[in-house]
């Protein structure tokens, strides 16, 4: 499975994603290999972890975005993403999460997608803003956000 845009592949890390991911060193954080290995023992947890960005012109996995677990009793689940300093400033975190946002409310398993960012980080939050996500609170160190159906 994967999940297209005009600029981007999306597609779930799996065995045979990760084959590319290495051939390309990528490295953004221990995030994917965390979810492969907890994939291995709970292989319902497919489409519900990390996913790589990858550009359709070059081949390149640009950056891991993803779920933070299945969706919970109320349907809400959270998003986290990663794209690699050197592509940031082009739109593809923006891009990458409207389908991969899209893709989950489709689902019917999710009516509410949840993140969060440090009060700093300026690029996360225009990315969320840009999505329609609404500020639903703060604390002393997060930013929570949330969109629904």
């Amino acid at each position: 499975m994967k999940l297209e845009t005009q600029r981007l592949l999306v597609m779930p890390c799996t065995e045979k994603t990760m084959e590319i991911a290495i051939e390309q060193s990528y490295d953004n954080g221990p995030e994917v290999s965390f979810f492969l290995a907890e994939l291995k023992e709970k292989p319902y947890l497919l489409y519900w972890g990390s996913w790589f960005v990858i550009r359709k012109i070059d081949g390149m996995i640009i950056g891991d975005i993803g779920f933070k677990g299945i969706p919970n009793e109320e349907k809400v689940v959270e998003i986290g993403y990663g794209i690699l300093e050197s592509y940031c400033n082009n739109g593809y975190a923006t891009e990458a999460l409207k389908v991969l946002i899209q893709w989950a409310f489709a689902t019917s398993k999710v009516d509410k997608v949840i993140a969060e960012t440090v009060h700093d980080n300026f690029g996360s939050i225009r990315v969320l803003e840009k999505l329609g996500m609404r500020r639903s609170s703060l604390t002393e160190k997060m930013i929570n956000w949330e969109a629904s159906i």
